[in-house]
């Protein structure tokens, strides 16, 4: 049977905050903001497994973090799955840990101020050979004199995990100032080609460029902008919409065409000749894919900043929205088919918990898993601009659910830190909700859900682990923990900024 995988990844864009403000346009953008299919038509080829044991393992950059003495060279931490879960601690006996930086020996390149490694990451089997591999961007790496050129560097996994034995490092065939190449990364089985994944990457010399990367080769596949909308921002995610065997592509943005007005995503269909541009679609911040209505096609899910025509969405809802288009045989379509307005939701939507407000950035982050273990792919979706009271911009997160009939209100649930169970408090610009990742890393047919706050502790950062139960995700029991806990240098990481889905 042909395999695939599924990966989102995301822009390593945000700095200081969890999330950025985009010049002169007022668009909240997600640092790394990503959500893949951890609940679609492959759910066992979720491929995020490093040492092959079964267990999903967790892939943070930190590309704020320091590394050898250099602030900003960024580095990123690996947690890997066991039966009891990931570890949160370098000496707690739950599943290994690792922190890894180009001056981890044998990782390509050097520490340097500004590279920002971890700035994008993305997993899969890249080798074929059964274990998955870590692909990790770094937008800000310097190619000999050329500034913020960009690489990103491979790291194969083993029965050991991954280390740097066998690594490749990849940058643009000219690279280009400013250019950023590897500021998002996805894996997946795009082509006829079913022994290993390929690679996308993204840079952004005169707006967003496609590249691919297999057995070594190079290649440009598209340019967003071509398509009617020049993308800015960088957001991926990959599933089998048209449910073909072959993974499709979806990258996402904003667009200066329209003075930053709303989100757009360019939908790449695969096959055997490989990736091809079939159309836009409305939306355009976080992005996420999964079998929502377990019909065996992938289903699309993508947030909007607000709704500002008859396709996008209730204009009532400032603080942001998420559009969920339904997978079928032409791939991802509104309610209608391929062209029409796809369902929208808020927090103004029947059963929602909270009220749509201006600054909320509801769906700056998504990710898609099935928490219950009903079979159907349920939605977490960050609000890291999110008010607690009077607190501002103190994050919170939702989970909506998935059934037969699709996405649904009934039974949602919200969480922030001042929710009975989780630990710490709500405080001003902690971003809580910035990255969101629903993983099952205790293989028990439920996934948990990895929450982000990069602006914890003054802009260390830190991320926080909810169970998840039959009847959805659990405070009680929930734990957190920052760069420190997993033996990495914390003071002003933004901890969780990047989170592999």
């Amino acid at each position: 049977m042909t395999s695939f995988t599924r990966r989102t990844t995301g822009s390593a864009a945000v700095a200081a905050a969890s999330f950025l403000l985009l010049a002169s346009a007022g668009i909240l953008a997600a640092p790394a903001a990503f959500a893949g299919v951890p609940g679609g038509t492959a759910a066992a080829d979720r491929n995020c497994d490093f040492d092959g044991d079964g267990y999903a393992d967790l892939l943070t950059g930190a590309p704020d973090g320091t590394d050898a003495g250099q602030e900003g060279a960024g580095y990123v931490t690996v947690q890997y799955g066991a039966p009891n879960g990931i570890g949160t601690h370098a000496t707690v006996p739950r599943g290994r840990v690792q922190v890894v930086g180009q001056s981890t020996a044998g990782v390509p390149g050097t520490s340097e101020a500004g590279d920002r490694f971890g700035g994008a990451v993305a997993t899969g089997d890249l080798d074929g050979d059964g274990y998955d591999d870590a692909v990790i961007g770094a937008p800000g790496e310097d190619e000999g004199g050329t500034e913020d050129a960009g690489r990103v560097t491979v790291l194969y996994g083993s029965k050991g995990g991954l280390g740097a034995e066998r690594t490749a490092s990849l940058t643009a065939a000219r690279p280009t100032a400013g250019a950023r190449f590897g500021l998002a990364v996805a894996a997946a089985r795009f082509t006829g080609d079913i022994d290993a994944d390929q690679l996308v990457v993204l840079d952004q010399t005169s707006g967003l460029n496609v590249f691919t990367w297999h057995a070594g080769v190079l290649r440009q596949v598209g340019t967003p902008h071509s398509t009617g909308h020049r993308l800015q921002g960088a957001y991926l995610t990959t599933g089998d919409y048209d449910r073909d065997g072959f993974a499709d592509l979806v990258v996402s943005g904003y667009s200066p065409d329209d003075d930053y007005a709303m989100g757009w995503s360019a939908y790449y269909a695969g096959g055997a000749e490989g990736l091809g541009y079939r159309r836009d679609l409305h939306g355009g911040l976080g992005s996420a894919s999964g079998d929502i209505d377990g019909d065996g096609y992938d289903d699309l899910v993508v947030g909007q900043r607000s709704a500002v025509d008859d396709q996008a969405g209730d204009t009532s809802a400032p603080g942001g929205l998420i559009a969920v288009y339904r997978g079928g045989a032409d791939g991802p379509a509104g309610t209608q088919g391929p062209g029409t307005a796809p369902q929208w939701w808020s927090q103004n939507s029947p059963g929602v918990p909270g009220t749509a407000e201006a600054g909320d950035a509801w769906g700056n982050d998504l990710s898609v898993a099935d928490v219950n273990g009903d079979g159907y792919a349920d939605v977490a979706v960050g609000a890291p601009g999110e008010d607690i009271g009077t607190v501002a911009d103190a994050g919170a997160v939702w989970l909506l659910r998935g059934t037969r009939q699709g996405l649904t209100g009934t039974g949602a649930q919200s969480f922030d830190q001042n929710t009975a169970g989780i630990p710490g408090t709500a405080e001003t610009g902690d971003a809580w909700g910035a990255q969101v990742r629903l993983v099952d890393t205790d293989r028990d047919g439920r996934a948990e859900l990895v929450a982000a706050a990069p602006g914890e502790n003054a802009g260390d950062g830190a991320v926080w682990l909810l169970p998840a139960s039959a009847g959805g995700l659990l405070a009680d029991g929930s734990r957190s923990y920052g760069a420190a806990a997993l033996g990495a240098p914390a003071h002003g990481a933004h901890f969780g900024s990047v989170v592999d889905e």
